[in-house]
């Protein structure tokens, strides 16, 4: 790939107004095929936010040595996933690729050389729930990796330097999830409504204070923050998709809060928008 052709790719990524940036608690794959509160959220965010040119989506389930991005014309859906029903493994999510916005990805990123990947595709923490925001599938989209050799404060600059998107259109989002503690989960509260363990509950609301105030330090400092923080995030792939989505936040914007519920004790949904 040549300068000028890059330049030429590039050029394609029209201006257009701010477009919000999300983070979604994307939970189980299940979610992909059962009606619930959790999908009925991911729907209606969907209708209130304008259609995006692309998406870039920062997933849980993609950790690499290095940051790379998806430029691949037609991504695969990937079902990383066992011991779920066939109907889940039956379900494709045919979104074309945006090799576009990858390259122009790879040029605005200074912090670190952006790798361009051919072979990943759409992993479910980002098909599960981005086919409840576009169900038909037409919108483009591109994943970003998450860099496990790095920490927060990494992640945080990394995602700042994405910012000139939102203004070409692009939906960005993060999608994990801020408490996940899969190794605590009390499967027979699966189907209780809203239910955290006390550490749990501490967490999630520490985290939304911190949140809605614009104190986003403590967040990225994460791994100082005590025993509870150290329970919600006993690794960090789930959790910094969230710093993604804050790095993005301009002064004047606000945050909305939706699909803010605990479940099975130890894994919450609480997902935000940022306009």
């Amino acid at each position: 790939m040549k300068l000028k052709d890059l330049k030429t790719i590039s050029n394609g990524l029209t201006q257009t107004e701010k477009m919000p940036v999300l983070f979604l608690g994307h939970g189980s794959p299940m979610n992909a095929i059962e009606e619930n509160e959790f999908v009925i959220g991911f729907k209606n965010v969907g209708k209130d936010i304008p259609k995006p040119n692309a998406i870039l989506i920062v997933s849980a389930h993609w950790e690499t040595k290095g940051t790379f991005v998806t430029a691949m014309d037609k991504p695969r859906t990937i079902h990383d996933f066992r011991g779920f029903p066939k109907a889940l493994f039956d379900i494709e999510y045919p979104a074309p690729g945006c090799p576009e916005l990858a390259f122009e990805t790879k040029k605005i990123i200074t912090k670190t050389q952006i790798g361009l990947d051919e072979q990943w595709g759409l992993d479910h923490g980002a098909w599960t729930v981005i086919k409840h925001i576009y169900p038909n599938a037409d919108v483009p989209i591109i994943q970003m990796s998450i860099d496990y050799t790095q920490g927060g404060q990494y992640h945080y600059e990394l995602a700042k330097e994405l910012a000139s998107l939102r203004n070409k259109g692009v939906l960005i989002v993060g999608s994990g999830n801020m408490v996940h503690n899969l190794a605590m989960i009390a499967w027979d509260k699966l189907d209780a409504d809203n239910y955290g363990y006390d550490w749990a509950i501490e967490a999630i609301e520490k985290m939304k204070e911190y949140i809605l105030s614009d104190n986003f330090q403590p967040l990225i400092n994460f791994k100082n923050q005590g025993k509870i923080f150290d329970l919600a995030i006993p690794s960090q792939e789930h959790y910094l998709p969230l710093i993604y989505s804050l790095a993005l936040k301009e002064r004047y914007e606000k945050i909305t809060l939706f699909n803010d519920k605990a479940i099975g004790g130890s894994l919450t949904m609480t997902s935000l928008k940022i306009s």
